[in-house]
């Protein structure tokens, strides 16, 4: 792989703002719902996006990225195929690891916790405020499974495309959200010369703790 500049020699200088225990919040929920609230209002492309990881059945990890769809006091919600390669594995371990980046403010979380399904009602909710196109497309995907081809996915489409043609278009039951109920947040903030601030909030006898970590 040719490069103007070697992989070693990439690095960036964070300097923008500072984390300090007296500013952040006494609730991880409300710290998180202000710092997505920045990253939307400095209009960055996808700010609710993020990553998660899930394990399989031998403990091998897998990452993608979601977007979140709910933040509340008692959990992050997202949606999925119940039947992915991430909802077969949540299935087998409901435990789960989060990241959001969001390099142009110079910051990161971090959250560990546990998955569960939401009731049907919720799913149903978010279902039908979707566009028409991805509610056909959550019909016409297997997702995770493998394909022939690019044309049969688009047969799929179109398949569908004439069932449900002037109806209301139904969330398949394989289709539905999970709720993250998290034991564990750490927020980053990049600091000059890589002391970097991290602040942690850990789950202790029904309490947040909040700690500074060192970078």
């Amino acid at each position: 792989m040719k490069s103007d500049k070697k992989l070693s020699d990439i690095r960036n200088e964070y300097k923008l703002e500072e984390l300090v225990r007296e500013k952040v919040s006494d609730s991880p929920f409300k710290q998180l719902e202000y710092w997505i609230n920045e990253a939307v209002n400095a209009k960055l492309y996808e700010p609710t996006a993020m990553t998660i990881s899930t394990v399989d059945a031998t403990g091998k990890p897998s990452s993608r990225v979601v977007l979140l769809k709910g933040l509340e006091e008692d959990g992050l919600t997202f949606f999925s195929n119940y039947k992915s390669k991430k909802g077969l594995e949540l299935e087998t371990n409901p435990y789960i690891a989060i990241n959001f980046f969001w390099p142009e403010l110079e910051r990161q979380v971090r959250i560990q916790g546990k998955t569960e399904k939401v009731n049907s009602e919720v799913s149903d909710a978010y279902f039908n405020s979707r566009p028409e196109g991805s509610k056909l497309g959550a019909w016409a995907s297997p997702q995770s499974q493998t394909i022939s081809s690019r044309e049969e996915l688009v047969n799929r489409m179109e398949k569908y495309q004439k069932e449900f043609e002037g109806k209301e278009i139904p969330r398949p039951d394989y289709w539905g959200g999970y709720k993250v109920i998290p034991e564990y947040f750490e927020f980053w903030q990049g600091r000059p010369n890589r002391l970097h601030d991290r602040i942690a909030y850990s789950k202790k006898n029904g309490n947040w703790v909040i700690e500074r970590l060192a970078p």
